[in-house]
């Protein structure tokens, strides 16, 4: 395996695929200069990490590199593959020198598209048999790009089938384009919304993992699937509990015994959604998108001006028909001649109906300035269309989303998917997040959030959420100690780089605010396991975080896996591996059915299952 980037998801992918798969990994990153430093991923996870990388190198004679010296040299093979290449990009020369040409499989996670998809073409041509995954942010170009690699292997293995074993002879190639921000977005946008991010998402099939107490008499996870794991003593979804230990670890994908004997625990539940959100319920939303709303059109104190007119209007009406005796309708329609100065002078009528008409007069001169502000209003909403929308006054129970990078926007159009009410702080005038803004219609505030009265403006004192999502670290951490003096009880969640740093701002921030909810979350935490699947070529759904563990969702082709084929549904579980969970293209799933080729099913593993399950 080959791996090349620029930041931490390159560092982190390395460790999934060498410490989590036993995989022989080469990594090329920028010189020590022009890189950001890898991510600390804890001494204790390191050390075994370290350890299985020796137990995997002695049983395989060396396979990783960690362990003595390799039976040869290989052309085009690096003699220390542990130890990172250092080259300022992924040039022909470079990928050649990190074995490219006799590669299983090459990710591309640098931060730029270009950069990417350049490196991508020379490496299909270095070999056409290689599988490659790309990081890419714009979607609609990652499509065209797999489209164009995949048809570029696919002549390439036509030309090959000559007999002789080109490069890379034995791996079936494709190509993968993800995302880091969509991969993480569905969990982030969960979590400030919930409190959780275990939402999976799949062609059509929507998945949510909830916690809650299991049944007293035992009888497993009620009206939920099944019971994806058994908390510990600490807190359920915090990433960072206070208690580490070896005996407060949860318990992944347990058995029905083990179900039955923790009857009352804590457990994380998986539920079946029927819709997707965002698919059904948002679609009015969605339909009346092009229609301003009347809020959006006027002020709050210019519809109360017109509303209190309307009632003059209609108490002069009443006036005029209890004075003259004349019909309502009549008096209706003569208070409104009178209120346009249209009707004659009622010099001769009556003392009552002389004043009413003076009253109607002085009326219609309090309209027509109420009728020009109105037309300025509407004029100025629409010729600011296009500009940035402040946070209106009665706004309450929204997220407050700091941030609109990559992530950031991504989570924005998600949170607006599933209808929630967002304000998006951001420092810089030219984010790439601001055009989705304007186009969803969501209030922006521009301005540095360290600096006072920015999350005020936000309206932070009446917010459900704090959703951090800024690229530093300190910036979230300033944020969110800032927004907890103003709102001791507001639930934020933090992106934070550095697991150890996490850690300690977890605690602390649960010691000093204990009836707080405090989640933090690092985007390549989650989106590492999406592509170490895809460099071994699994699809991999999304990563559901259960304490300071991660259990996978993977969309798995029943065909060449002897653990799932010819096995059924209930039989293909594995207690603390694996767990098939939905059969893809039918109606239910039920435990008797017998997998065979063809199916393709959904299962829950852990990190080391999903490894075993080759």
């Amino acid at each position: 395996m080959v791996v090349c980037g620029d930041d931490g998801l390159a560092h982190r992918l390395a460790a999934e695929l060498r410490g989590v798969y036993g995989e022989q990994v080469t990594l090329v990153v920028p010189p020590n200069g022009r890189t950001a430093r890898p991510p600390v991923v804890g001494r204790a996870r390191a050390a075994s990490a370290a350890l299985f990388d020796r137990v995997v190198s002695a049983a395989v004679g060396g396979r990783t590199g960690a362990a003595g010296p390799p039976s040869g040299p290989n052309p085009g093979q690096r003699a220390d593959p542990e130890e990172p290449l250092e080259a300022a990009e992924p040039s022909e020369a470079v990928l050649a020198e990190a074995g490219v040409a006799r590669a299983a499989a090459l990710a591309l996670v640098y931060d730029d598209d270009e950069t990417n998809i350049r490196a991508a073409l020379t490496a299909r041509r270095l070999n056409p048999r290689l599988r490659l995954v790309l990081r890419l942010y714009n979607r609609r170009l990652g499509q065209h790009i797999e489209e164009l690699l995949d048809q570029a292997a696919a002549l390439a293995a036509g030309d090959q089938e000559d007999g002789t074993a080109g490069p890379g002879a034995g791996v079936e190639a494709s190509t993968t384009v993800l995302s880091d921000a969509d991969t993480a977005a569905p969990a982030l946008a969960a979590t400030a919304v919930t409190g959780t991010s275990r939402v999976v998402q799949t062609e059509g099939l929507l998945l949510r993992a909830v916690e809650r107490p299991l049944a007293a008499d035992g009888s497993g996870p009620g009206t939920g699937l099944c019971t994806l794991a058994l908390l510990s003593g600490g807190d359920p979804d915090g990433g960072h509990g206070p208690d580490a230990g070896a005996e407060q670890q949860p318990r992944l994908l347990p058995d029905d015994e083990e179900v039955r004997r923790a009857a009352g625990r804590q457990a994380v539940v998986l539920e079946h959604v029927s819709a997707a959100p965002g698919t059904e319920s948002a679609a009015p939303g969605r339909a009346l998108a092009g229609i301003p709303s009347l809020g959006s059109l006027f002020s709050r104190r210019l519809r109360w001006s017109l509303a209190g007119l309307v009632g003059c209007v209609v108490a002069l009406a009443v006036a005029l028909w209890l004075v003259t005796g004349i019909h309502p309708l009549r008096a209706c329609y003569v208070t409104l001649l009178d209120l346009f100065a249209i009707d004659d002078p009622a010099l001769e009528e009556p003392l009552g109906r002389q004043l009413l008409q003076l009253l109607s007069a002085l009326v219609g001169l309090l309209l027509l300035p109420v009728l020009l502000a109105a037309a300025l209003e509407t004029f100025g909403t629409f010729r600011t269309a296009s500009s940035l929308r402040k946070p209106p006054r009665g706004l309450n129970g929204h997220v407050v989303l700091l941030g609109l990078g990559k992530i950031g926007t991504r989570v924005l159009t998600r949170l607006r998917e599933l209808n929630i009410p967002v304000v998006c702080v951001e420092s810089d005038p030219e984010a790439r997040g601001l055009a989705a803004a304007r186009r969803l219609r969501v209030p922006v505030v521009l301005g540095d959030v360290t600096q006072e009265g920015v999350l005020e403006a936000a309206q932070i004192h009446r917010a459900q959420t704090l959703l951090a999502l800024t690229s530093a670290d300190t910036t979230n951490l300033e944020a969110v100690l800032y927004a907890r003096t103003l709102r001791p009880d507001l639930r934020v969640v933090l992106r934070l780089y550095d697991d150890d740093f996490a850690t300690a701002v977890y605690r602390t921030l649960r010691a000093a605010y204990p009836r707080a909810l405090t989640r933090s979350r690092s985007v390549t935490h989650l989106a590492a396991p999406a592509f170490a699947g895809a460099m071994l070529g699994r699809q991999v759904l999304g990563a559901v975080a259960v304490e300071r563990r991660v259990l996978l969702f993977a969309a798995v082709d029943v065909d060449g896996h002897p653990q799932l084929e010819g096995r059924t549904v209930q039989e293909a579980f594995q207690a603390g591996a694996w767990r098939v969970l939905a059969l893809l293209g039918r109606t239910g799933t039920p435990s008797g059915h017998v997998l065979e080729k063809g199916d393709r099913v959904v299962v829950a593993a852990t990190r080391r299952g999903l490894a075993e399950l080759g």
